[in-house]
């Protein structure tokens, strides 16, 4: 399927799940049947994540892909690199509960995405882009995440309770994204902890990890979402990859780490935190 981007890490060593798959864009499928689920996680109420962005993606001029996002300013939706790569144009949903019922909808082109320089399908390294919109509007069901504040240093936010959000698989048995926001409350682990499952080629400085016990984790569909401290409600990561074993084996799923792209952001953006 073209839409996952699969690296091998190993053939039968027992410390690795055997790939590695981006929480990647998936055929918009609804999947009204399956209770509550990110996976194992719960539906969101109206208004909870007024910053969550939908992204419906042409991928061809028959095909059609979903990922998330994260509204960052009044013309910017933040998202992963490999969402938007080598699509036709992206149509953003803001304010949106039921996934097919946003309270703004833009369609925008290629031109309109900025990926980063550095992104690499091969190795994942730099899994981030942007997309500049029409402006929008704020209301209670839409407005912009926190972003960290730019300084010398960050914490590793080892141990630090986040939220994921998005409508993407709510298992792994699942033909399809979610029809209903869902989210789920995940712990970060250390990138070293991270690294036994992937390795340390593949996890860097710039990810951040968590753990998914349970069943509860982020899955295909909620590519580029965001994760958010639950204390200080600032977004620290984008949902990035995960274990092409799936979404609810326990493996650790890891993100895009925010504070290692301020710079990047802002320069293109020309917003400032």
């Amino acid at each position: 399927m073209k839409f996952l981007i699969i690296l091998t890490l190993a053939v039968a060593a027992s410390a690795f799940p055997g790939e590695l798959v981006h929480r990647n864009r998936v055929m918009p499928v609804m999947e009204d049947s399956i209770e509550g689920r990110i996976t194992g996680g719960q539906f969101a109420s109206v208004g909870q994540f007024p910053y969550q962005v939908g992204l419906s993606l042409k991928v061809s001029a028959t095909g059609s892909a979903w990922c998330g996002g994260s509204l960052i300013g009044k013309e910017w939706v933040l998202t992963a690199a490999h969402c938007t790569d080598g699509v036709l144009s992206v149509t953003v949903y803001l304010g949106a509960t039921k996934r097919t019922s946003p309270e703004v909808k833009h369609t925008v082109d290629k031109a309109n995405i900025i990926i980063h320089s550095g992104w690499n399908s091969k190795n994942l390294r730099n899994d981030i882009s942007l997309i500049k919109i029409p402006s929008v509007s704020f209301s209670s069901n839409i407005q912009t995440v926190k972003i960290p504040a730019v300084a010398s240093s960050y914490s590793t936010y080892e141990g630090v309770t986040c939220v994921a959000s998005g409508w993407g698989k709510q298992s792994d048995s699942a033909a399809g994204v979610g029809a209903n926001l869902a989210y789920v409350d995940l712990v970060v682990i250390s990138n070293t902890k991270c690294a036994q499952t992937y390795g340390t080629s593949t996890v860097t400085a710039s990810n951040v990890c968590v753990a998914t016990p349970n069943g509860q984790s982020t899955c295909n569909g909620d590519s580029g979402g965001p994760l958010v401290d639950k204390s200080s409600k600032v977004q620290i990561g984008l949902t990035s990859f995960g274990a092409a074993a799936g979404c609810e084996k326990g493996y650790p799923a890891a993100f895009t780490r925010l504070t290692s792209y301020l710079d990047w952001v802002s320069a293109h953006t020309g917003v400032k935190y």
